[in-house]
């Protein structure tokens, strides 16, 4: 019994032991720790801050506005007779490439083709007259006014040939420029009029870029201007394209405020498809050199824009004189120059003279 008592006695004094060891190491735990930095004036301490920071250096920029279009071909025509007639042959397949110029369809001509001849089996006996009656007209056997007469059957008679033979050429159809031709809705056997449409004949080796631009940027788009249109295609990828402006409305469109622009693309490939839309960026004017600094980076004050760069381990504010402006930068034209360390995050914690430490370099997106 007193040897279990001992044992008792010495798990207690342990247990005692224990709690004491715990509570002196969280209250050593607990104790705040003195603030990190360096020893200021009057025995204080200075704050450090980590930032990011961007080298500066010289690159492109462009300024540019964002509007939508559309994808037109170059020229388009609904393949149509000219006269009447039941179409008798069809010389394409829908589809293909032709040329300018190629047969594409035929009506009837029989009755031309007669009315021709016919025509032409008078042209010797008219010729003949014709030279009888000069022949006489030398002579003074004949008065100036019979001559007249003959000529003018004659010339008459050639009239009515040429006549025929202008209609005989609107019984072909053939092709106003090259390109590439449709699906056809006119079958061998139908009877076409100068309103039935054959197929439709489209040039997409040059495609034109069909826009608008707001009023307040009329002024700013004019021939020669560059612009990009992004496709995308049907895995979800953006692909860019380059044209330039070729023509332009005359005037504003009052209904909408807006100008109508066309812009030229060589469509040499054939990859793109007349018909579709697209995301047009106008670059109304672009600078080769520019040093630009991130929007956030800015701190707008008393009617400067102030960003702050990184000397000898300090924030030092310097104002900068803005220029041109993107989505996400602001060109400086003065203040800071390539080279310069400028400090791209906690800005609204910095003011001059801070220490700071350099936590990561970031590269401008």
């Amino acid at each position: 019994m007193l040897k279990r008592t001992r044992w008792i006695v010495v798990f207690l004094v342990f247990l005692l032991l224990g709690g004491i060891l715990y509570f002196i190491t969280a209250g050593k735990r607990a104790k705040p720790k003195e603030p990190s930095g360096l020893p200021g004036p009057r025995g204080s301490v200075e704050r450090i801050l980590n930032v990011h920071v961007e080298v500066l250096d010289t690159h492109p920029m462009t300024d540019h506005t964002i509007t939508t279009g559309d994808i037109l071909p170059a020229e388009e025509v609904d393949l149509t007779f000219e006269i009447s007639g039941k179409v008798v042959e069809i010389c394409f397949n829908e589809g293909e490439f032709v040329k300018k110029g190629t047969v594409l369809a035929r009506i009837n001509d029989a009755p031309l083709q007669a009315q021709l001849r016919k025509l032409e089996s008078q042209v010797k006996l008219a010729e003949d007259r014709v030279y009888r009656q000069q022949a006489l007209l030398e002579k003074d056997a004949v008065s100036r006014e019979a001559f007249e007469s003959v000529q003018t059957d004659y010339n008459k008679l050639m009239a009515d040939i040429e006549l025929v033979k202008a209609q005989l050429a609107q019984t072909e159809l053939r092709a106003p420029f090259d390109g590439i031709i449709g699906l056809r809705r006119l079958s061998e056997g139908a009877y076409a009029s100068p309103g039935s449409t054959i197929a439709t004949l489209s040039d997409v080796g040059t495609l034109k870029i069909e826009f608008s631009v707001p009023e307040i940027y009329a002024t700013d788009v004019k021939k020669g201007t560059p612009i990009e249109f992004v496709l995308t295609d049907n895995q979800g990828k953006e692909k860019t394209c380059r044209a330039n402006v070729y023509a332009a409305e005359a005037g504003i469109d009052r209904a909408t405020r807006t100008l109508t622009v066309r812009a030229l693309y060589s469509n040499v490939s054939h990859l793109l498809i007349p018909g579709r839309y697209v995301s047009v960026k106008i670059l109304k004017s672009q600078i080769d050199d520019a040093v630009s600094v991130p929007s956030e980076a800015i701190i707008p004050e008393m009617g400067e824009n102030l960003v702050y760069v990184y000397r000898n381990g300090k924030a030092h504010p310097v104002s900068i004189e803005a220029g041109l402006r993107t989505e996400s930068r602001v060109q400086a034209l003065s203040g800071v120059v390539e080279g310069d360390t400028l400090i791209v995050s906690g800005v609204m914690q910095l003011r001059d003279g801070l220490n700071v430490v350099i936590d990561k370099f970031v590269n401008r997106p």
